[in-house]
């Protein structure tokens, strides 16, 4: 039997997964475990290890890692705290393969882990770039230096590793694994689903949009007018806004700060974790999905839902035609909002795929990960200058 071990230490790289975790955690052929680090533990970001528990999933440890001091070190000390309250834990799981997602610094950590201890760990959604010069993206491209073997979603992620000097038989492009998630959760109604988040009563008949925006060093001063100018807009625009929690990168507070604000008035709903079944319900009866979260790029093109993109966050990422990026100011805002409302554009994004597929990624992954010997690739003994662009 084998042993797989994933690791997650926030809500955002949970979601992404979650979907491959739930399989092989309920396959007889697996020995699944997941260790749970950072805001998951955290009351003030919702606690959402919850959510891990409701999905029935092995915990084998809970790391608490996060100091919420809203400053460059203390993200650093928090990884800190990640990787040595963690190798214990992971020695004595003894797990033949780790995996983990996305660009955060555990998983950056995860990977020094792996290989240290000579297990061989797999990263999802590698490969990926954006131009805005956050810290995110070496972060991610470290990391899949460090990393075994590599689970994509597009041939120009691979590509994109080859040319960082990873040879291709490490590489498997399976398309997104997040999207499964919208062919496995049912559909519940919107009355339902409002009733459940608790949305105010303007919600209750007005048109829906959702805004989550998160973060990065060069707009930290300017992220609350960015919400700010985007809550009205929309309102302006007849709708109810709800407002999703940011993650925990500093630059937060501040954040927190206009958001708390703007909870105030009745044409907004903030909240800060909700369920997989309740949160993709939600992108299912959204209008607009505006601010920065990789939730715009990477899944809403399977919804066909309208996204603006505010900001300097996600550019240069490869996506769909129902993606607007423009800047944080008001009139920006406005003119995407009558962009993305002419029948034009909506007849456009009507036809469209969603460029990352349209699931059934997490079955293949789930073989891969039970069948693929990863220990026969775990020496990278390559010469980058010999790899195949």
């Amino acid at each position: 039997m084998r042993r797989i071990l994933g690791i997650s230490s926030i809500r955002s790289d949970y979601d992404l997964i979650s979907q491959v975790y739930k399989s092989l955690n309920e396959d007889p052929d697996v020995n699944f475990g997941i260790l749970v680090s950072g805001a998951h533990l955290s009351h003030a970001y919702g606690n959402s290890v919850e959510l891990i528990r409701q999905d029935g999933l092995k915990i084998i440890g809970e790391v608490e890692t996060l100091i919420n001091s809203d400053s460059n070190s203390s993200r650093l000390k928090t990884a800190s705290n990640f990787l040595s309250g963690s190798i214990d834990l992971i020695r004595m799981f003894d797990p033949d393969v780790i995996i983990f997602a996305g660009d955060r610094e555990d998983v950056l950590f995860a990977g020094i882990i792996g290989g240290f201890l000579g297990i061989p760990t797999v990263h999802f959604f590698g490969g990926d770039h954006a131009i805005d010069g956050h810290i995110d993206n070496p972060v991610r491209h470290a990391t899949s230096k460090l990393s075994t073997a590599h689970f994509v979603s597009i041939e120009e992620h691979k590509k994109r590793l080859q040319r960082i000097g990873e040879h291709e038989s490490r590489i498997f492009v399976i398309g997104s694994v997040a999207l499964d998630k919208f062919l496995m959760e049912k559909l519940i109604s919107r009355d339902i689903l409002l009733e459940n988040i608790g949305v105010k009563t303007h919600g209750l008949e007005n048109p829906l949009s959702l805004l989550i925006f998160h973060p990065i060093e060069q707009e930290k001063k300017l992220a609350p007018s960015y919400i700010k100018n985007a809550a009205e807009a929309l309102i302006n625009a007849g709708h109810h806004v709800l407002i999703g929690y940011p993650n925990t990168d500093p630059g937060n507070a501040k954040i927190l700060k206009i958001i708390n604000k703007l909870n105030d008035r009745p044409e907004v709903t903030v909240y800060k974790n909700l369920s997989r079944r309740l949160f993709v319900n939600l992108l299912r009866h959204t209008e607009i999905l505006v601010g920065n979260s990789s939730l715009g790029i990477l899944e809403a093109a399977s919804l066909k839902l309208p996204v603006i993109n505010i900001g300097e966050r996600q550019r240069g990422r490869f996506a769909g035609d129902n993606v607007l990026f423009v800047d944080g100011e008001l009139i920006s805002i406005k003119n995407a909002i009558k962009i993305i409302s002419d029948k034009k554009f909506q007849s456009k994004i009507s036809l469209m795929s969603n460029p990352y597929g349209e699931g059934g990624s997490v079955k293949v992954a789930t073989e891969i990960l039970k069948t693929f010997d990863f220990f026969k690739i775990i020496k990278k003994s390559e010469d980058p200058i010999n790899v195949r662009s």
